[in-house]
């Protein structure tokens, strides 16, 4: 009895951080979140200030393969946490990209995440 309530307890703690979880992203897809951060012009887009993101790869084939792996790590955390209009890493600024060959390519990437105005 007592395990099934342990399991009980732990079904309904996983239950209701998934629902956090999607609520926080249905406030970012507004842009909700993107509010927290200084934001300036430049040029046709809305950047933030000063606020980096940062997306990873490792263990990819070539190098080609781990940029693009560590680009979509990037774009998908940026865009699930302020919406798909910031998750662009073309229209990101301050872009730098790490790469290694040790055991498989991989890339450490930063950069900060704009949107079109």
């Amino acid at each position: 009895m007592m395990q099934k309530l342990a399991r009980m307890s732990v079904a309904l703690a996983v239950g209701t951080l998934l629902a956090c979880a999607g609520s926080i992203s249905a406030v970012a897809q507004g842009s909700g979140l993107a509010g927290l951060h200084t934001q300036v012009r430049v040029g046709n887009k809305i950047c933030f200030l000063d606020h980096y993101h940062n997306g990873s790869s490792s263990g990819r084939k070539s190098r080609k393969e781990a940029e693009a792996a560590a680009i979509s790590d990037w774009a998908s955390f940026t865009s699930w946490e302020y919406g798909s209009a910031w998750g662009q890493f073309g229209l990101a600024e301050s872009k730098s990209i790490s790469c290694s060959n040790v055991g498989g390519w991989g890339c450490q990437l930063e950069a900060r995440p704009c949107r079109r105005r």
